[in-house]
C-alpha cells in the first residue's frame, strides 16, 4: 500500500471511531455489554494491524529517510538546484510529519481501547447454565459463545469485587484525539489533568538497564581492536567476566558506563495521557452534577453569583461594530464599562466601583471549593482505584492481565509509593455525601501497599488458596483502625470472607504447629 494511502486509511478509520461515540446505557444488560466489548475489541485488532504496518514502513522514525536527499556541498550547487532541493525537502518533511502524527494517534487509540477493554473485562463474566463453568468475556468471544460442554446458554454476572470504573470510557481518546481533548479542558480541568499525569509519571529509583563499555583487545590476526559494546542488565555484576568470555582474557576495559532507567507507575506516555484525560473528564461530569448542591450550602446568595457569571460571559467575546476590531485596548475598555454598568444596576458594586463585600466573599469561597475539592476529584479517584487494584490482585495476576491500568508496574518501590501519601479527606467526604461512589479514607496507603507486597513474598509457595479481594480487605483491617463493615462496603466483599483471610494471614505469619514452622522456614 502506498504511504499516503496508508495515512489516509488510518485517518478515515480514526474519524469513523470519533463519529461513533460510546454509550454505557443499560450496560448491565448482557446484550449491551457484549455488543460494546465486541465492538471495542474488533476496533483494537484493526488499530493494531494499522500500527504493525506502519512499524514495518518505518513510521516510528520517518525523518531518517530525509538524510538521503539534498546535496552535501552547497558551494557546488546552483541557485535553481538549491530551490528545487529545498522544495523537495519541504515535501519530504511534511510527509514525515504526517506519518509521525498518524502513528502517534493510532498508538493513543490502541492504549485507550486497552483501558476500556480492561475495565469491561473486570466488570463482568459469564457462567455456563449447564456446567456452571465461568468464562471471561474475552474467552466467551473466542469460543463463539459456546461452552466446552457444547452448551450455548450463559448467565451474565457483574463482578462488583474487582476494580473497574466504566464511567471513564466515554472520555477516553478512543480516536487518538488526545490533543483535541486537552485543548478543550477548562483552566481547573487543566490543573487537575496535570496532577493526575504527575501521579502516573511518578518514577522509581534508577535501575540499570544496560552497561556500555569501550574495550581494547587483539583479534585472531593479532591486530589491536577498539570497540564499543553494550551488555544487558543481567551482566551488571559480572560484566568483566562476560567481556573476557566473549573477547578473550587479554581484553581491557577503557571506559565503563551504567545506563539507568526510571520507570514510572504507568510506563507508557499514551496510556498515562489517556487515563488522565478519562479521569478528568469523568470528574468534570461529577462536578457538574454536584456543584450546585454544594455551592447552595456554602454561599450566601447562590442566584446572585450565577447572575454575575452570566454578565461576565455575556460580554466576554462581544465586539462592538463602532470600534476597530484591531483596537484591543478600546474593546477591553468598552467591555469593562458595560460589565460595570450592568453590575451597578443590580447593586453588585458600590459607589467606588468595587464588588460588594458579600459577593467578594462568595467568589472567594467558590474559588476555594474549586481549588481544594473539585480540582482534586480526579486525583482522589485514580489514587483509590490504583490502590484498590494493587491491594485486591495477586502479583501473578498483575503480570499476565492488562486490567484497567495498562503498563502499570507489577510492584512499586518506595519512590513510586509516595503518591499514595497524599490525603484527599475533603474530596472523599464530598464524594460519599453527594454521589454513589464508595471510597474510604485509608491512612498511610503507601505503607499498606508495602505490607501487601511483602506478604505476597511471604505467601509464595504456600498451599493456601487466597481470595485476593478478601485478602486485601484483611490487610487493611489488620493495619488500620477501619472497621470490617466499612471495608466490606467499600470493596464489595462479604465480612465472613475477610475474617477467613485474617485467619490465613495468621497461619502464615504466626504458625502454631511445629510442621508449619518448619515448612515456613523452608519457604524462606
Amino acid at each position: 500500500m502506498p504511504e499516503s494511502a496508508l495515512v489516509n486509511k488510518a485517518k478515515n478509520y480514526l474519524k469513523e471511531i470519533a463519529d461513533n461515540p460510546i454509550s454505557l446505557d443499560d450496560i448491565e444488560d448482557f446484550d449491551n455489554f457484549k455488543t460494546l466489548y465486541f465492538k471495542l475489541d474488533d476496533r483494537l485488532n484493526i488499530l493494531q494491524n494499522l500500527k504493525d504496518e506502519m512499524d514495518v514502513r518505518g513510521y516510528d522514525s520517518p525523518f531518517a529517510s530525509r538524510n538521503r536527499y539534498g546535496t552535501k556541498n552547497i558551494a557546488d550547487v546552483v541557485a535553481d538546484e538549491m530551490r528545487e532541493t529545498s522544495r523537495h525537502n519541504e515535501i519530504f518533511r511534511n510527509r514525515a510529519k504526517a506519518k509521525k502524527n498518524i502513528l502517534d494517534r493510532v498508538k493513543s487509540a490502541i492504549d485507550s481501547h486497552n483501558i476500556a477493554l480492561g475495565n469491561l473485562s473486570q466488570f463482568g463474566y459469564v457462567k455456563c447454565n449447564s456446567c456452571y463453568k465461568k468464562y471471561s468475556i474475552d474467552e466467551y468471544k473466542q469460543m463463539n459463545g459456546q461452552c466446552s460442554c457444547k452448551s450455548k446458554g450463559f448467565t451474565f454476572k457483574i463482578n462488583k469485587e474487582l476494580t473497574h470504573r466504566l464511567e471513564i470510557i466515554p472520555y477516553l481518546p478512543l480516536s487518538g484525539n488526545y490533543l483535541v481533548l486537552m485543548s478543550e479542558l477548562s483552566p481547573y480541568a487543566r490543573e487537575s489533568y496535570k496532577q493526575v499525569l504527575n501521579i502516573l509519571k511518578q518514577e522509581r529509583r534508577g535501575v540499570v538497564k544496560t552497561v556500555s563499555l569501550r574495550i581494547k583487545f587483539r583479534d585472531d590476526n593479532n591486530r589491536m581492536i577498539r570497540k564499543n559494546i553494550t551488555l544487558d542488565s543481567e551482566y551488571t555484576d559480572d560484566y568483566e567476566q562476560e567481556v573476557k568470555r566473549r573477547y578473550g582474557k587479554t581484553v581491557r576495559i577503557e571506559r565503563l558506563g551504567f545506563n539507568k532507567t526510571k520507570p514510572a507507575i504507568i510506563d507508557d506516555k499514551h496510556a498515562r495521557t489517556a487515563l488522565a484525560l478519562a479521569y478528568v473528564g469523568y470528574s468534570q461530569e461529577i462536578i457538574s452534577n454536584i456543584k450546585d448542591d454544594i455551592l447552595k450550602r456554602r454561599l450566601t446568595d447562590f442566584k446572585r453569583i450565577n447572575k454575575y457569571d452570566e454578565i461576565m460571559m455575556e460580554f466576554e467575546n462581544q465586539k462592538p461594530d463602532f470600534i476597530d476590531k484591531y483596537d484591543i485596548d478600546a474593546i477591553e475598555a468598552w467591555r469593562k464599562s458595560q460589565i460595570e454598568n450592568r453590575l451597578r444596576e443590580l447593586n453588585y458594586i458600590d459607589k467606588f466601583g468595587d464588588l460588594t463585600r458579600s459577593l467578594k466573599r462568595d467568589l472567594k469561597v467558590r474559588e476555594s471549593i474549586y481549588k481544594a475539592t473539585f480540582k482534586n476529584i480526579a486525583s482522589a479517584l485514580i489514587i483509590w482505584d490504583m490502590f484498590r487494584y494493587y491491594i485486591t490482585t495477586s502479583n501473578n495476576s498483575r503480570r499476565i492481565t492488562i486490567g484497567p491500568f495498562p503498563y502499570i508496574r507489577v510492584e512499586l518501590d518506595r519512590e513510586q509509593r509516595k503518591v499514595f501519601q497524599t490525603a484527599y479527606t475533603k474530596v472523599i467526604e464530598i464524594l460519599n455525601a453527594f454521589t454513589d461512589i464508595k471510597i474510604i479514607e485509608i491512612p498511610e496507603m503507601d505503607l499498606l501497599l508495602y505490607e501487601k507486597f511483602k506478604f505476597e513474598k511471604e505467601m509464595h509457595n504456600s498451599n493456601i488458596k487466597f481470595n485476593q479481594v478478601a485478602l486485601g480487605a484483611a490487610l487493611i483491617n489488620l493495619n488500620s483502625d477501619i472497621g470490617l463493615e466499612d471495608i466490606s462496603n467499600a470493596l464489595n466483599i462479604n465480612e465472613s470472607k475477610i475474617k477467613n483471610e485474617i485467619k490465613n494471614i495468621n497461619k502464615i505469619r504466626n504458625p502454631k504447629s511445629g510442621k508449619s514452622k518448619e515448612f515456613l522456614e523452608l519457604i524462606k
